[in-house]
């Protein structure tokens, strides 16, 4: 069992999640992390205090994503059979791999999920997976999920293959888990717990959207994630949440330029190529 931090600039955050994670009461056989070419001491961090770490540095900040790509296929080289993923301000609680586990064990899903809350024991809003009907006694059944703490098995990961790295900022769990999760079973652990540790920003994203709208138009137009009536499903869904967006925004024309730039690059052309993001240069407008 391979766990994946993915990191940027955070590692007092990051000491803080590799701690928890050396604490747990069944321990990962290889914990990887994945710099995003960190400029604050994280390399340093590392190899004073965990020096047993697969460290794997990319050349520049790649977000979760490509971070995400990265970290997962280093996984399957070193032949996980389950991949842990979370990221670098996940703090999870003694027990919340070991709860995983077991509902791997028993259930056999494609993917698990902790349940994700805040610092003072809320669930965590922004974090919380889209549940559907009929679950299993003590574990709903999920669509998809954040990468905060998800347990995903091997072989359906190297089925579904890897996340889209060219997916920068926004949506890159959400289209991987809808993908990883199409026509297999998710489910949402209550009895994993993990602290996410920094705030989830008001959706007022600025020039951010940009980022919200192409990656969405991607996801909606060119990913095979969603059955065709799904599909239709959550473009409402992202509609409604749009129009929030705006209804809260201080700069709704600002908003609106990032929209039309967005839907246009969407349209335009699809991601790049895992390879040609991880070892490339960011994209122009990065």
């Amino acid at each position: 069992m391979v766990a994946v931090v993915v990191t940027h600039d955070r590692r007092d955050l990051l000491a803080g999640a590799l701690a928890a994670i050396g604490a747990q009461t069944r321990v990962p056989d290889v914990v990887v992390v994945v710099d995003n070419a960190s400029s604050d001491g994280t390399a340093e961090l590392l190899e004073s205090r965990f020096p047993d770490v697969d460290l794997l540095r990319l050349p520049y900040n790649t977000g979760g994503a490509g971070g995400f790509a990265a970290g997962i296929a280093r996984a399957l080289e070193l032949d996980a059979t389950a991949l842990w993923l979370m990221d670098d301000d996940t703090v999870p609680s003694p027990g919340a791999l070991a709860a995983l586990l077991s509902t791997f064990g028993r259930y056999r899903p494609a993917l698990a999920a902790s349940r994700v809350v805040w610092t003072d024991g809320r669930d965590h809003p922004m974090n919380t997976p889209r549940t559907r009907p009929a679950g299993i006694p003590g574990h709903a059944r999920i669509r998809s999920a954040s990468f905060v703490s998800v347990l995903a098995d091997a072989a359906a990961v190297r089925e579904c293959g890897l996340p889209v790295a060219d997916y920068f900022l926004w949506n890159d769990d959400f289209e991987y888990t809808l993908r990883l999760l199409r026509g297999r079973l998710g489910l949402l652990c209550p009895d994993s717990v993990v602290v996410h540790r920094t705030a989830s920003p008001s959706f007022d994203p600025g020039a951010r959207f940009f980022y919200e709208v192409r990656n969405k138009t991607w996801l909606f137009t060119r990913s095979a994630c969603l059955a065709p009536g799904e599909r239709l499903l959550y473009a409402g869904s992202t509609v409604r949440r749009w129009a929030r967006a705006f209804a809260g925004s201080t700069d709704r024309p600002r908003l609106a330029r990032e929209l039309g730039r967005g839907l246009w690059a969407g349209l335009r052309a699809g991601p790049r190529p895992n390879a040609a993001v991880l070892t490339g240069r960011p994209a122009p407008g990065r």
